[in-house]
């Protein structure tokens, strides 16, 4: 959590500079205003599920011992079970005959890791780095960047959008024990350019596509990059593979380019369909610091050989026909659902749909009687959404079919129904 009651240049911005116990991380806080909801959701079983994979989006819920249909999992494109992407993770598990290597990347990796690494630095035009996780990945690059290493020796002004990702914002308290920290309202461009104008030297950490719906401007991050130097860093981890050429994300596909003013984090878990976090980097001396000095480079070991193969397999995929065909399925199921239930993000080619309902323990109870008729859907809460936004989220993937998704709308009509008739 971050706290909001410092002035700055602007009356948008909320300045971090000063020390305090609570400014970066409040845990116990968010725990006791958390913790109702998931002893709620715990209580109707709707958190932490045990399933067992099946075709397409449906999985086998050990606990109720029944077939459900999947809302929650991103995989939006279905690779995550695409035949292509398990066989060659089992071939170079097969190939390696060892599943992990337990040492440091800056002593022994694995040559197939070195090929991965060149084969995804040839698909998205980029200089690319893996890592375990994105949250690695994350946690890898800003430090780095609050160092002033990246941003030739100055420090910058360090801004965050007010819904960075946890990922992202958790590392808050790291930087400020190096530069200055700010954060602006969601997507507030007004606020950034103020900044951008008082500070020599600024640098924008935000979401390419945020995981609770929406995206970041990136025309006018480009923009303000163009005008002021400003550097970005911008997580993709929701943008990778469903939308560019041969799958390069909706953050790269903005930024033909990256030069020495962009990154882009991105995962290899969700659209990709693999395992596993990437950055994106556009200079030859961003990827020698961050060999040698990124943490979880640096003191921690690489993807698995499993993890390598299926991204080997993705890989394969992302050069072929189909995925433009998977694309375009993903768009019209998202098509589908926007007539069926049409929500705030309705029309987005981007494939998060949120549902408002506003109280906590409504939507662990909505979710629940989804659940009940065959439908896992996410019920989100704080501290995910803020206070009193609680919801549902539902992630839709061109491995569904069209009567799921009929039949989800149907049920949520259904449901919000009865809500609203045992009001009246």
């Amino acid at each position: 959590m971050t706290t909001t009651n410092q002035p700055s240049t602007s009356p948008h911005v909320v300045s971090e500079r000063e020390p305090s116990s609570t400014r970066y991380r409040n845990t116990a806080t968010m725990i006791a205003e958390a913790g109702p909801s998931f002893v709620a959701a715990g209580y109707h079983g709707i958190m932490a599920l045990y399933a067992r994979p099946m075709a397409g989006r449906q999985v086998h819920l050990v606990s109720e011992n029944r077939d459900i249909v999947d809302f929650v999992r991103c995989s939006y494109l279905g690779l995550d079970n695409h035949e292509i992407v398990v066989a060659a993770a089992e071939q170079e598990l097969h190939n390696a005959g060892t599943l992990h290597w337990s040492c440091a990347r800056t002593r022994l990796n694995f040559s197939i890791l070195g090929d991965l690494e060149d084969n995804l630095s040839d698909l998205f035009q980029a200089r690319v780095l893996t890592f375990t996780t994105v949250l690695a990945a994350n946690m890898s690059a800003l430090p780095l960047l609050a160092s002033g290493h990246l941003t030739n020796g100055q420090k910058p002004l360090v801004v965050f959008d007010r819904l960075a990702h946890a990922t992202l914002a958790y590392h808050k308290a790291v930087l400020a024990a190096e530069t200055e920290i700010a954060t602006i309202p969601h997507n507030d461009m007004d606020a950034l350019e103020a900044l951008c104008r008082s500070h020599a030297c600024v640098a924008y950490v935000c979401d390419g596509v945020y995981s609770m719906g929406g995206h970041a401007p990136l025309l006018n991050l480009a923009d303000l990059q163009q005008r002021y130097g400003l550097f970005l860093y911008v997580d993709d981890a929701h943008g990778i593979s469903i939308l560019g050429n041969q799958g390069s994300g909706f953050a790269r596909s903005v930024f033909s380019d990256l030069g020495d003013r962009t990154i882009i984090a991105a995962s290899l878990g969700k659209g990709f369909g693999a395992s596993g976090g990437i950055l994106m980097l556009g200079t030859a001396a961003q990827e020698l610091l961050f060999r040698r000095f990124a943490i979880a480079h640096a003191f921690s070991a690489s993807l698995n050989t499993a993890a390598i193969g299926a991204a080997r397999g993705s890989a394969v995929i992302h050069r072929m026909p189909a995925l433009r065909r998977l694309q375009m399925t993903l768009r019209e199921n998202l098509a589908l659902l926007d007539r069926l239930l049409p929500t705030r993000n309705a029309d987005d080619v981007l494939p998060i749909r949120t549902i408002p309902i506003g109280d906590e323990l409504q939507s662990v109870a909505i979710a629940r009687q989804l659940l009940t008729l065959g439908f896992y859907t996410s019920a989100i809460f704080f501290p995910t959404v803020a206070r009193g936004a609680a919801g549902l989220r539902i992630c839709v993937t061109a491995s569904h079919t069209e009567q799921q998704i009929r039949e989800l709308c149907q049920a949520i009509a259904r449901t919000l129904e009865e809500l609203r008739e045992g009001y009246r």
